[in-house]
């Protein structure tokens, strides 16, 4: 899921996949912005076929602390 969730990411922003690691801050370290985020997010339910709740997800703010979340989306 974290190569997928890093291909997604890089749609939005200019990282290299390699770069991206689990503790990376969407906006201090990667340079999103929250419309960017909420775009990316809307990829990642389509590609995940899951459903984000907006206000869990709100308080997130590391690609490791979103990609626990999906996954306990995908297993439901």
């Amino acid at each position: 899921m974290l190569e997928k969730f890093k291909e997604i990411i890089c749609n939005y922003v200019e990282v290299a996949p390699e770069d991206i690691t689990e503790d990376s801050r969407f906006i201090e370290d990667l340079g999103f912005n929250s419309y960017d985020i909420m775009c990316m997010l809307g990829d990642a339910e389509s590609e995940f076929d899951i459903e984000i709740d907006q206000e869990k997800i709100a308080d997130m703010k590391t690609v490791g602390e979103v990609l626990e979340y999906f996954g306990g989306l995908v297993n439901e």
